[in-house]
């Protein structure tokens, strides 16, 4: 008796060791997209914009080209995110280049796919540090929109579905967002209730739609029914879904915009002529917010703009002589903004004390307060980098003292911060 009863401590305390010799730690991941501007290759297939085909009058050479490629590389570095989603690609052999160039910079992204069985002149595309488990197109009953790119990324063992948009410009009415809106909600009401997915991209909608085309002639053919609002339900009861609705309801039925989650002054990723738009978006599902899979990093939404990104005021948009008509120039980035948000395989939970769900647990609420956006790893002050959860005075100080940094990853410079504590602090910090 006594013998067996040992023998069976020794088997339980041998089976708590193999658990913690195999549990996975925790990971948090950064996502992004960027709307690259008419990244074309230099074949000729029919289907460039004319200022894009090459060796003519507008000057898309090898030597303008490989501008355009380095400088979009740049910025994707600097972004320094785990898997972007990329908008404006024209083919295959573009992505190839783009991905090649991000190798000279040192950014190896093994995994990456795009939208290519539709023919259009640009596509949906994406980079990943994540193994792309499946890929699929959403087809739009429109012969002339782009297909949206459907991604299942394997994120240790976990599974995280993005869909990758590019919607039909403001140059056509609503009617033809509403489109994609529809082929787009008939792809997420098949999938499983507590399923973890992004919507993201470029969807030429503002976070407010329903509010800003309603008293425009030429956008509003359908009696104020907005696609990312009323069809992809953002907003409930005339009113935008916030985090309570999201994760209250019983099902999956409304989504949240991430734009919310910064200051009114602050959403856009698009100035045009003065204008503030935000077509850039990232819209996430009430399966992040549970304990189970992947989760969003709740207040970790932001947008990338560091200065080089702007020329004066205005966002450094790939240059071409004559008002954007004539010859390239072989200067500028792109005129949209990059955003981001983090995420991670950990259980979801709340970085604002008032948040309250009564629909999910576990969750812990936090007293700790933490920053409602990424500092400046930089410039940041003394009480800005307290305000982080972890840094206290020593350690501020000692962060400091080592600028300046070029990557958020120089804080392993730090003595005192090791991989671990990079992992916590990274969601709160940019470089610009």
């Amino acid at each position: 008796m006594f013998k067996r009863y040992i023998k069976t401590i020794i088997i339980s305390i041998l089976l708590v060791v193999l658990c913690c010799i195999t549990s996975t730690e925790a990971k948090t991941f950064k996502v992004a997209s960027y709307n690259v501007e008419n990244l074309f290759d230099l074949t000729i297939n029919g289907t460039e914009y004319q200022h894009y085909i090459p060796n003519t009058g507008y000057g898309w050479t090898k030597d303008v080209a490989n501008i355009k490629y380095t400088n979009i590389a740049r910025v994707i570095k600097d972004i320094g995110a785990d898997v972007v989603a990329l908008q404006e690609v024209e083919s295959k052999k573009a992505l190839i280049l783009l991905h090649d160039r991000l190798k000279d910079f040192g950014v190896d992204y093994p995994y990456f796919e795009i939208a290519d069985s539709k023919v259009t002149s640009v596509k949906c595309a994406v980079l990943s540090m994540f193994p792309i488990v499946k890929k699929e197109e959403v087809k739009i009953d429109n012969e002339l929109a782009r297909n949206i790119l459907k991604v299942t990324l394997n994120i240790d063992g976990d599974r995280l579905i993005l869909f990758i948009n590019h919607w039909k410009s403001k140059r056509g009415p609503e009617s033809m967002r509403i489109a994609y809106a529809k082929a787009l909600r008939k792809g997420i009401d098949k999938l499983t209730a507590d399923a973890d997915f992004i919507l993201i991209g470029d969807f030429n909608s503002n976070y407010n739609e329903y509010t800003t085309f309603r008293n425009s002639s030429k956008l509003n053919n359908t009696n104020g029914i907005s696609g990312i609002n009323h069809i992809l339900k953002t907003i409930k009861d005339s009113k935008l879904v916030n985090e309570k609705i999201l994760t209250k309801q019983a099902a999956k039925e409304y989504l949240y915009n991430l734009w919310l989650e910064v200051s009114k002054t602050r959403r856009w990723s698009y100035n045009f002529f003065g204008k503030k738009d935000s077509p850039d978006n990232i819209i996430v599902s009430k399966g992040l917010y549970d304990n189970k899979g992947i989760s969003y990093s709740d207040n970790s939404f932001n947008k990338f703009q560091p200065d080089y990104l702007f020329k004066g005021k205005a966002v450094y948009r790939w240059q071409k002589a004559a008002s954007g008509m004539g010859r390239h120039i072989g200067k500028g980035y792109s005129d949209h903004l990059p955003i981001f948000a983090y995420f991670s395989t950990e259980p979801f939970c709340f970085k604002n004390s008032n948040t309250v769900s009564n629909n999910i647990a576990p969750l812990k609420l936090e007293k700790v307060k933490y920053p409602q956006s990424s500092h400046d790893l930089n410039s940041a002050s003394k009480e800005e980098l307290m305000s982080i959860n972890g840094l206290g005075p020593v350690l501020s100080a000692k962060i400091i003292a080592g600028r300046p940094y070029k990557t958020v990853d120089d804080l392993l410079k730090v003595k005192g911060i090791g991989p671990k504590k990079l992992k916590n602090f990274r969601p709160y910090f940019v470089v610009r």
